[in-house]
């Protein structure tokens, strides 16, 4: 049975998405996370999946849908809050964020696809990585890989083919770090809630 896991925060103005400040407000910051957060569990609920996990550092709100399981993040950094989130799956898993309000279930099914392969990696344009997906988890391919980085793509990937698994790439995505990042989203995803609420943002502030 395959798991889709979501490592995300909960949407609390200012503990979420500080880097779009000082061009949002906080409290508009923490709206455009909850928007991305709800386009995603979205994406999630449309992929065929034995499990939708959400591991989630906060607590959970009214924009959590249903179907979706919650467990809280364990503590430690992200590396160690990663592998304890695959620990849940027992079996092949997708892991994504928050940060990827652009993502369709055509993607998510594609990293979910492990035939003749034993990873899928999702590398982001800013160094890291949106998605991970191992058919078969173990913490040890992640602990110790160096976070939040320009090189933390690079490094998990190299941790993935060093450990002798094939590893096949899905699309580079944007992540939504700064303004700039949440314009070319929104841009490139205009019918999700993340882009009517960035517009909607945008036009209130010219």
């Amino acid at each position: 049975m395959s798991t889709l896991l979501v490592i995300a925060k909960a949407p609390v103005a200012g503990r979420v998405k500080t880097r779009l400040t000082p061009r949002f407000t906080p409290e508009q910051a923490a709206g455009l996370a909850r928007a991305a957060l709800q386009d995603t569990l979205a994406a999630v609920l449309a992929t065929d999946a034995g499990r939708r996990v959400l591991v989630l550092d906060g607590p959970p709100g009214p924009w959590l849908p249903e179907g979706i399981e919650v467990v809280p993040q364990c503590t430690g950094g992200l590396d160690v809050r990663l592998a304890a989130a695959f620990s849940l799956s027992g079996g092949p898993a997708l892991l994504i964020g928050m940060d990827t309000p652009q993502v369709t279930p055509e993607l998510l099914a594609q990293g979910l696809d492990f035939t003749g392969t034993g990873a899928r990696f999702g590398p982001a344009d800013d160094g890291g990585f949106w998605a991970l997906g191992l058919a078969r988890p173990d913490p040890a391919l992640l602990l110790g890989v160096p976070m939040s980085v320009p090189h933390t793509g690079r490094e998990q990937r190299l941790r993935l083919t060093a450990s002798g698994r094939a590893v096949r790439d899905l699309p580079a995505l944007c992540d939504v770090d700064t303004p700039a990042d949440a314009a070319r989203v929104a841009a490139a995803a205009p019918g999700t809630r993340f882009a009517a609420l960035h517009g909607e943002l945008c036009a209130v502030a010219r």
